[in-house]
């Protein structure tokens, strides 16, 4: 956001303001802290959480163009959507059926990517949270509308 702020400041108003508006739709059944945005750890937090906010358009996204105005910048969830991702606590392949419909589970297997393949998002992560001083799971609406 800092780049984009200094890059286009009105687009970078834009953003916040629909990151703000998402976070005001999703505050009442946000399953943690609805001041920091950040997710619960228990167990119910993660059933409820499973669901949350499918709906929810992403605020980083030009409801007019349907283009990421934070593209360069994107965080690893956004990296990964779409192509098939292998879950080593799951063991399986998590894929975004929209971009694979239809498509054979071969096929599918064929398109798997290796997100970290360096090992560096635990370190990058720890960095972060030091960094900012605060630890946990949240969505992006919430670090954009901050």
């Amino acid at each position: 956001m800092q780049q984009l702020e200094g890059d286009d400041p009105i687009r970078a108003a834009r953003v916040r303001d629909r990151a703000r508006d998402s976070i005001d739709r999703l505050s009442p059944g946000f399953p943690g802290d609805h001041a920091t945005g950040t997710l619960a750890e228990d167990q119910d937090a993660e059933v409820r959480f499973a669901d949350f906010a499918n709906d929810e358009p992403c605020p980083a996204l030009d409801p007019a163009t349907g283009r990421c105005d934070l593209y360069a910048f994107r965080p690893m969830t956004c990296r990964t959507f779409g192509p098939p991702v292998r879950s080593g606590h799951e063991g399986g392949l998590g894929v975004c059926e929209l971009c694979y419909h239809g498509a054979s589970d071969k096929e599918i297997a064929a398109c798997e990517m290796e997100p970290d393949p360096d090992g560096l998002e635990e370190t990058l992560v720890e960095e972060a949270e030091q960094s900012a001083g605060v630890r946990g799971n949240t969505i992006v609406a919430f670090v954009l509308g901050s």
